[in-house]
């Protein structure tokens, strides 16, 4: 596989390649070395770590006695960096998802080949270390892939890219999809642009009068030097955001309230959902789409403010460009052609990836004839990282018995297992069988034609 001048999506390219061929492009990387485990990891568990030819480091945790038992590929979330891959990130992960190895499955983890956005490499990636891992390991039992947050939307790609190679099965037996930025990249970031402008309309420092100004899809001018913490600072300015709600005054009250109820976000994400909209939104139009639009608002009604009319007056308008619109589809958008068990975890009260997303993944699913292969389970929980010890490992459990025995879980099941593994892991089962997904236009804003 060629390296290319700059960042870019290849995703016609991606979606002809194969596990064999990417194995046959890539540079020859190192053998794994052995490292020392992150206290989080059980007594027993081996780790090693490495890079994988194409710039990417990786982390693989065994525990004591694995056999070629099972083996769960992470692919992590993000993309909150933008610049080039830092090792650990992959140690992070391990740490965050030790509960894996504690269920006695091998973990192995990539940083992806550079930070920033881009779905197919990404599980170009995943695929890369997974066959690193199969060729120093040995293969396991059976190959789990566990998508978390982006790393989700990375997984349902993979799965799809993977799903057979040279016309035999492909090398992943089922897949965990929890947290989920599912759907693709217009589809779960077009609410942060109606956050942008919306902000704007409402604050208007956001580029401030004295600055230049740009189409707010563009996320911020390449050779801006605006921080993380300055932004902040503008916002706390006109909404008070990050003091108690005594301490501001009517206006901030007011502005904030706009803001809030329009999007229809906690304000404790507010500042995280602006700085996706800022500098992912920077990352992933100007250096992957070549400075094309793939988000747009031509329509759009927002409603929740004191004055919709004036606010749907007054806000920035902008048409998405075709080719944009198709490239961010090709490279990250599902196409339902599922050929293994789905199983996914989503928190109801999630700040950052709205629930509603798991109902356009199952609409996805279910026009592409494979309906029948998703199981969705919801926790009463306002998490996104990470969620209630217990579910995890009950999760793996009844996705094995699905891959296994045929034994399709419910969220019935999934809740009841979830309560046998609670003597392990504490009483963190937070399960709501019951709860069923809204459609995602009941959350985000619809555009009208």
């Amino acid at each position: 596989m060629p390296t290319l001048p700059r960042p870019c999506f290849r995703p016609l390219l991606a979606a002809a390649l194969t596990a064999a061929s990417l194995l046959a492009a890539a540079q020859p990387p190192a053998a794994p070395q052995a490292q020392t485990c992150p206290s989080e990891l059980p007594a027993g568990t081996r780790c090693y770590t490495g890079v994988d030819g194409h710039g990417a480091f990786y982390w693989i945790a065994l525990p004591a006695g694995w056999e070629r038992g099972v083996l769960v590929m992470h692919a992590h979330g993000g993309p909150a960096d933008t610049g080039p891959a830092k090792p650990e990130r992959s140690e992070e992960d391990l740490r965050r998802w030790a509960i894996t190895v504690k269920a006695g499955h091998a973990w192995a983890g990539s940083t992806y080949r550079r930070g920033g956005y881009g779905i197919t490499m990404a599980a170009e990636d995943t695929e890369r270390l997974r066959s690193i891992f199969v060729q120093h390991f040995g293969a396991p039992r059976r190959t789990l892939l566990h998508g978390q947050s982006y790393g989700a939307g990375v997984a349902s790609k993979a799965a799809e890219l993977y799903a057979t190679v040279d016309g035999r099965p492909g090398p992943y037996d089922g897949v965990l999809l929890t947290s989920g930025v599912l759907g693709g990249g217009a589809v779960a970031y077009d609410f942060r642009l109606d956050l942008r402008v919306v902000y704007q309309q409402v604050c208007h420092n956001h580029p401030r009068p004295d600055e230049p100004a740009y189409p707010l899809w563009q996320g911020l001018p390449l050779d801006s030097t605006l921080t993380r913490a300055e932004l902040a600072a503008r916002v706390d300015a006109c909404t008070g955001v990050r003091k108690p709600a005594a301490q501001r005054t009517e206006q901030q009250k007011a502005n904030l309230a706009t803001i809030l109820q329009v999007i229809r976000i906690p304000e404790g994400s507010l500042i995280g959902h602006l700085n996706w909209a800022t500098w992912l939104f920077r990352d992933l139009v100007q250096l992957r789409l070549d400075g094309r639009n793939p988000f747009g608002n031509v329509g759009a009604r927002y409603q929740g403010s004191a004055d919709d009319a004036a606010l749907n007056a007054g806000v920035a308008r902008y048409a998405t460009d075709p080719q944009a619109v198709a490239a961010l589809a090709r490279d990250s958008a599902p196409t339902g052609q599922i050929q293994v068990p789905v199983l996914t975890l989503h928190a109801i009260h999630d700040p950052t990836a709205f629930v509603e997303l798991e109902s356009a993944y199952r609409e996805t699913l279910e026009r592409a004839g494979n309906g029948e292969r998703l199981v969705q389970t919801f926790s009463e929980e306002s998490e996104h990282s990470y969620l209630g010890d217990a579910q995890y490992p009950a999760l793996f459990a009844a996705l094995l018995d699905w891959i296994d025995h045929g034994v399709k879980p419910t969220p019935d099941s999934v809740a009841a297992r979830c309560k046998t593994f609670e003597a392990a892991y504490g009483p963190t089962c937070r399960l709501r069988p019951a709860y069923r997904s809204p459609p995602l236009a009941s959350r985000v804003t619809p555009r009208q034609p």
